[in-house]
C-alpha cells in the first residue's frame, strides 16, 4: 500500500479564460475544482494508475467535507483527521490566448499541536500494511518545522520506504532522516543547494548532490525540468535522464502525477528505467487535462512507451 500524507490540502479551483488582463472583470470559459494539494493530487493520480493508495490528510469545516465527499466520489480511500475551521482554497487562471497560468494559494489556518499528533498517528497507524510512504507539499502552519523529518524516521523504522517532495525548512529537515526518494523541481533545488540548475549538466549535478544529502547510497535524488523532463541519480549512483516532449495545456499537478507513476511502478518492483517511464507517462497525461492530478491511465500508458530514458 501507499500512504499518501496531504498535511495542508486545498479545494483548488482551475479557471479558464481566454485573455487574463489585469483589472478587468472575467467570465471564465471552463471551471473545474478538485480534492487538491500535492498530496491528494499524488493520491488520485496513483489510484487511477492502479495503485493501492490510502490518503492521510487533516479536514476542517464545510470545505473539509467536500474534500471527503469528492475523494470518496473518486474512490481514493483515506484517514481523516479533523480539526476546527475551514479547510483552504487554491485558484489557478489559466489564459488560453498566452498559455500562461497565474496563482493563487491560501496558506490555511494554524493547526493546532494536538491536531498534528493526530495526523501524525494516523499516518504511522498505516505503516504496518505500507510499502511507501509519500510526503508531499507544504506543511500547514503552527506545525513544526521537523515534522516531516520525524516522520520519515517512524516510518524507516517500520519498513517503509519514503518519497519527499517539498521545499524550503521542511525539506532541509527531512533530508536529515535519509528519505529513500527527494524529488524536487529545478526552482526548489537551486534555492535548497544554492547552485545553478538551469542546464542539463547543473540538473544532474543538482541531483547527484541530493541524493548524496538523502544519505548517499541506497537513496535517489531527482530534478524535474518541466517540459526538459528529468534527471535522477539511483539508488546505485546510475545517472538517468528522461524526456517526453508532448506539451499539455493544463501543466498544474504533473509533478504530483510524476511522483505518483513513480512510486507506483516501484511498488510494483518495476526498475527504474521503466518507473521513470510511467512518472513521465503520467505527468503529461496529467497536462492533457484540467484540474491537478487527473489524468487517463490509457494515455498515461500510451505516452510512458513514447518517454526516452537513457544512461547518462
Amino acid at each position: 500500500m501507499i500512504v499518501c500524507l496531504a498535511a495542508n490540502p486545498s479545494i483548488d479551483k482551475l479557471f479558464e479564460v481566454d485573455r487574463l488582463v489585469r483589472g478587468d472583470i472575467h467570465r471564465p470559459l471552463g471551471f473545474v475544482q478538485t480534492a487538491g494539494g500535492k498530496g491528494l493530487n499524488v493520491a488520485r493520480a496513483a489510484h487511477t494508475l492502479g495503485g493501492d493508495v490510502r490518503a492521510v490528510t487533516i479536514l476542517r469545516g464545510h470545505a473539509g467535507k467536500w474534500l471527503e465527499e469528492q475523494l470518496v466520489a473518486e474512490g481514493v480511500p483515506g484517514s481523516f483527521v479533523w480539526t476546527h475551521g475551514e479547510s483552504r482554497s487554491s485558484l489557478s487562471v489559466a489564459d488560453r490566448e498566452s498559455g500562461g497560468l497565474t496563482e493563487f494559494y491560501e496558506h490555511g489556518p494554524v493547526v493546532p499541536s494536538a491536531t498534528w499528533t493526530e495526523l501524525v498517528h494516523a499516518t504511522a497507524s498505516l505503516f504496518d500494511r505500507a510499502s511507501w510512504l509519500t510526503i508531499s507539499g507544504s506543511i500547514p502552519r503552527g506545525a513544526p518545522d521537523e515534522g516531516y523529518r520525524d516522520l520519515v524516521h517512524e516510518a524507516q523504522d517500520a519498513g517503509v520506504r519514503v518519497a519527499v517532495d517539498c521545499e524550503g525548512e521542511r525539506l532541509r529537515f527531512a533530508l536529515e532522516a535519509g528519505p529513500d526518494i527527494v524529488k524536487v523541481n529545478a526552482t526548489e533545488a537551486r534555492e535548497l543547494l544554492g547552485v545553478p540548475t538551469a542546464r542539463h549538466e547543473e540538473a544532474l549535478a543538482a541531483a547527484r548532490k541530493l541524493r548524496d544529502l538523502a544519505g548517499g547510497d541506497g537513496h535517489a535524488g531527482l530534478v524535474t525540468r518541466g517540459a526538459e523532463g528529468v534527471v535522477l541519480a539511483a539508488p546505485d549512483g546510475t545517472l538517468y535522464e528522461g524526456s517526453l516532449y508532448v506539451r499539455g495545456r493544463y501543466p498544474v499537478g504533473s509533478g504530483d502525477a510524476f511522483l505518483a507513476g513513480l512510486v507506483t511502478g516501484l511498488d510494483r518492483a518495476e526498475p527504474w528505467e521503466a518507473s521513470l517511464r510511467l512518472a513521465l507517462g503520467a505527468a503529461t497525461a496529467n497536462a492533457e487535462l484540467p484540474g491537478a492530478g487527473r489524468l487517463d491511465p490509457a494515455l498515461a500508458a500510451e505516452l510512458a512507451g513514447r518517454a526516452i530514458v537513457t544512461v547518462v
